[in-house]
Protein backbone atom coordinates (compact mmCIF):
# COMPACT_ATOMS: atom_id res chain seq x y z
CA UNK A 1 0.00 0.00 0.00
CA UNK A 2 2.03 2.88 -1.11
CA UNK A 3 -0.11 6.07 -0.52
CA UNK A 4 -3.61 6.89 1.69
CA UNK A 5 -5.06 7.37 -1.68
CA UNK A 6 -5.05 3.59 -2.67
CA UNK A 7 -7.63 3.18 0.66
CA UNK A 8 -10.88 2.61 0.42
CA UNK A 9 -13.34 2.85 3.77
CA UNK A 10 -16.90 2.28 4.46
CA UNK A 11 -18.98 5.62 4.85
CA UNK A 12 -21.91 5.31 7.72
CA UNK A 13 -24.47 4.32 5.58
CA UNK A 14 -22.41 1.01 4.38
CA UNK A 15 -21.43 2.69 0.72
CA UNK A 16 -17.57 2.51 -0.38
CA UNK A 17 -15.53 5.87 0.07
CA UNK A 18 -12.32 6.08 -1.74
CA UNK A 19 -9.61 8.29 -0.18
CA UNK A 20 -8.40 9.81 -3.47
CA UNK A 21 -11.56 11.50 -3.26
CA UNK A 22 -10.03 13.57 -0.63
CA UNK A 23 -6.33 14.04 -2.86
CA UNK A 24 -5.35 17.63 -2.10
CA UNK A 25 -7.42 18.61 1.26
CA UNK A 26 -5.35 18.64 4.58
CA UNK A 27 -7.30 15.66 6.13
CA UNK A 28 -7.37 15.01 10.29
CA UNK A 29 -8.21 11.91 11.11
CA UNK A 30 -9.94 10.96 14.17
CA UNK A 31 -10.99 7.63 15.87
CA UNK A 32 -13.90 8.63 17.90
CA UNK A 33 -16.09 7.60 20.80
CA UNK A 34 -19.61 8.82 21.81
CA UNK A 35 -19.20 7.51 25.68
CA UNK A 36 -15.81 8.72 26.26
CA UNK A 37 -14.25 11.58 28.48
CA UNK A 38 -12.83 13.05 25.15
CA UNK A 39 -15.91 13.29 23.75
CA UNK A 40 -16.56 16.42 23.94
CA UNK A 41 -13.47 17.04 21.86
CA UNK A 42 -16.65 17.16 19.06
CA UNK A 43 -17.09 20.60 19.79
CA UNK A 44 -13.40 21.54 19.15
CA UNK A 45 -13.21 19.35 16.33
CA UNK A 46 -16.59 21.26 14.53
CA UNK A 47 -14.75 24.51 15.56
CA UNK A 48 -11.90 24.03 13.47
CA UNK A 49 -13.86 22.21 10.99
CA UNK A 50 -16.01 25.64 10.66
CA UNK A 51 -12.62 27.93 10.84
CA UNK A 52 -10.66 25.52 7.55
CA UNK A 53 -12.61 23.70 5.54
CA UNK A 54 -13.49 26.60 3.08
CA UNK A 55 -9.56 26.69 3.07
CA UNK A 56 -9.23 23.06 1.85
CA UNK A 57 -9.93 21.14 5.41
CA UNK A 58 -11.38 17.66 6.17
CA UNK A 59 -12.17 15.82 9.53
CA UNK A 60 -12.53 12.21 8.48
CA UNK A 61 -13.99 10.69 11.86
CA UNK A 62 -13.80 7.05 12.12
CA UNK A 63 -16.30 5.77 15.33
CA UNK A 64 -14.10 2.69 17.36
CA UNK A 65 -15.54 0.56 20.41
CA UNK A 66 -12.55 -0.82 20.67
CA UNK A 67 -11.46 1.09 24.18
CA UNK A 68 -13.97 0.23 26.79
CA UNK A 69 -16.61 -0.41 24.60
CA UNK A 70 -17.22 3.62 24.40
CA UNK A 71 -19.19 3.20 21.03
CA UNK A 72 -22.19 1.14 21.32
CA UNK A 73 -24.21 2.40 19.29
CA UNK A 74 -24.74 1.63 15.36
CA UNK A 75 -23.38 4.03 12.95
CA UNK A 76 -26.76 5.43 12.26
CA UNK A 77 -26.92 6.04 16.35
CA UNK A 78 -23.41 7.86 16.41
CA UNK A 79 -24.16 9.97 13.50
CA UNK A 80 -27.18 10.93 15.14
CA UNK A 81 -26.06 11.46 18.29
CA UNK A 82 -22.73 13.94 17.22
CA UNK A 83 -25.28 16.03 14.94
CA UNK A 84 -27.34 16.54 17.43
CA UNK A 85 -25.20 17.13 20.50
CA UNK A 86 -22.20 18.54 19.14
CA UNK A 87 -23.71 19.82 15.44
CA UNK A 88 -20.92 17.91 13.37
CA UNK A 89 -20.91 18.41 9.84
CA UNK A 90 -17.56 16.73 8.90
CA UNK A 91 -17.27 12.98 7.08
CA UNK A 92 -18.42 10.43 9.65
CA UNK A 93 -17.43 6.69 8.34
CA UNK A 94 -18.77 3.29 9.43
CA UNK A 95 -17.14 2.28 13.15
CA UNK A 96 -13.84 0.21 12.67
CA UNK A 97 -10.93 -1.10 14.54
CA UNK A 98 -7.90 0.82 15.08
CA UNK A 99 -5.59 -2.27 16.49
CA UNK A 100 -5.68 -6.28 15.91
CA UNK A 101 -6.53 -8.76 13.70
CA UNK A 102 -9.38 -6.82 12.21
CA UNK A 103 -7.93 -3.28 12.61
CA UNK A 104 -9.04 -1.07 9.26
CA UNK A 105 -6.23 -0.76 6.43
CA UNK A 106 -6.13 2.86 6.75
CA UNK A 107 -5.33 2.87 10.60
CA UNK A 108 -2.76 0.00 9.50
CA UNK A 109 -1.55 2.79 6.87
CA UNK A 110 -1.53 5.52 9.77
CA UNK A 111 0.10 3.70 12.53
CA UNK A 112 3.10 2.94 10.07
CA UNK A 113 3.94 5.85 8.96
CA UNK A 114 3.31 7.92 12.19
CA UNK A 115 4.34 5.93 15.65
CA UNK A 116 2.89 6.99 19.01
CA UNK A 117 3.61 6.89 22.55
CA UNK A 118 3.28 2.66 22.27
CA UNK A 119 4.98 2.04 19.33
CA UNK A 120 2.54 1.83 16.23
CA UNK A 121 -0.63 0.32 18.78
CA UNK A 122 -3.40 3.40 18.80
CA UNK A 123 -3.83 3.97 22.77
CA UNK A 124 -7.53 5.32 23.08
CA UNK A 125 -10.52 7.08 21.25
CA UNK A 126 -9.53 10.48 19.79
CA UNK A 127 -6.08 10.33 18.25
CA UNK A 128 -5.47 12.27 15.76
CA UNK A 129 -3.81 11.92 12.32
CA UNK A 130 -2.62 15.21 10.61
CA UNK A 131 -2.12 14.74 6.44
CA UNK A 132 -0.66 17.24 4.30
CA UNK A 133 -2.50 17.73 0.54
CA UNK A 134 0.09 15.32 -1.10
CA UNK A 135 -1.02 12.15 1.16
CA UNK A 136 1.99 12.40 3.53
CA UNK A 137 0.85 11.48 7.46
CA UNK A 138 3.09 14.19 9.17
CA UNK A 139 1.54 13.99 12.77
CA UNK A 140 0.28 11.98 15.35
CA UNK A 141 -1.44 13.77 18.55
CA UNK A 142 -2.58 12.00 21.73
CA UNK A 143 -6.32 11.94 22.82
CA UNK A 144 -5.00 14.40 25.21
CA UNK A 145 -4.42 17.04 22.48
CA UNK A 146 -7.32 19.29 22.24
CA UNK A 147 -8.15 20.12 19.10
CA UNK A 148 -7.65 23.44 19.56
CA UNK A 149 -4.32 22.94 20.39
CA UNK A 150 -3.47 21.63 16.95
CA UNK A 151 -5.32 25.15 15.10
CA UNK A 152 -1.66 26.20 14.84
CA UNK A 153 -0.52 22.81 12.83
CA UNK A 154 -3.28 22.77 11.03
CA UNK A 155 -3.29 26.59 9.66
CA UNK A 156 0.73 26.08 8.77
CA UNK A 157 -0.21 22.94 6.44
CA UNK A 158 -2.95 24.85 4.48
Amino acid sequence: MADIYNISVKDNKGNDVSLSDYKGKVLLIVNTATGCGFTPQYEGLEALYEKYRDKGFEILDFPCNQFGNQAPGSDAEIHSFCTLTYKTQFPRFAKINVNGDEEAPLYTYLKSQQKGFLGSKIKWNFTKFLVDREGNVIARFAPTDKPEDLDKKVAAVL
